[in-house]
């Protein structure tokens, strides 16, 4: 199984986040012998514009037309950034709370990789169908204050909701949270925290049902990923 473990975290082996995604990732290795941990450091690694030539690229591919010769290239960088998301058969995300929502790191990470043709289509009804089936993902997150539900401070929460929504939008549905909260308390608040979210992520790699079996996504093209068609005609169905 290979995993992507994506890191939008700053802070390095000071990360309380990522104390608790190497807690997963050493439970699920006793489990899945065969892993394989694919990293992409978001903080430390350049990614490729999404403006100037690929927004172009981007809205022609959206009207169905051909890339423009000239855009190619550079489109190139993007396609390869979701090929490499697409090769993985889950997902590992490592992203503290920042102001409500996530760091803007991995906001711009999904902004390259989240693309018309790729990961989703429009059928002919204006519907967005989702292209990327079979995956698993776990989120791991460290919040300061405590926003997980019955809290009062969980309208304030962004960050879990939006992941929902962006991941669910492409077909990502087995999403599983953990977060570790409450961080900025005091440090036995930290402690007790951290340890309920160690705890919770060796219970979802431990389970039997997180076990995933290649699709074959990652097989490379000799000329990139194609897209397929934005508005691909649904198939008909008859009425009686």
């Amino acid at each position: 199984m290979k995993l992507l473990h994506v890191i939008a975290t700053p802070r390095g082996s000071q990360s309380n986040t990522l104390t608790v995604s190497h807690a997963f990732v050493d439970a699920l290795r006793e489990t899945h012998p065969d892993l394989t941990v694919d990293v992409v450091d978001l903080f430390n690694q350049d990614l490729p514009a999404i403006a100037g030539d690929n927004i172009e690229a981007k809205y022609t591919l959206m009207i169905g037309q051909p890339i423009d010769p000239n855009h190619a290239e550079s489109w190139g960088q993007i396609e390869m950034l979701i090929q490499h998301f697409l090769s993985a058969d889950a997902y590992l995300i490592s992203t503290p709370m920042w102001n409500l929502s996530i760091p803007y790191a991995l906001k711009y990470y999904i902004d390259c990789i989240i693309q018309p043709g790729y990961v989703f289509r429009y059928n002919e009804m204006g519907q967005a169908v989702p292209l990327v089936h079979g995956k698993k993902m776990v989120v791991v997150s460290s919040r300061g204050g405590a926003y997980a539900a019955p809290s009062p401070m969980n309208s304030y929460d962004f960050q879990e909701p939006y992941l929902r929504a962006i991941f669910g939008f492409v077909g990502i549905t087995d999403l599983e949270f953990v977060h570790a909260e409450p961080m900025d308390v005091t440090p036995e608040l930290r402690a007790m925290g951290t340890q309920a979210a160690i705890d919770r992520a060796r219970e979802i790699a431990a389970r039997e049902d997180w076990s995933v079996a290649s699709i074959g996504s990652g097989e490379a093209h000799p000329a990139g990923l194609k897209p397929q068609p934005i508005n691909e005609p649904e198939a008909a169905t008859e009425v009686a």
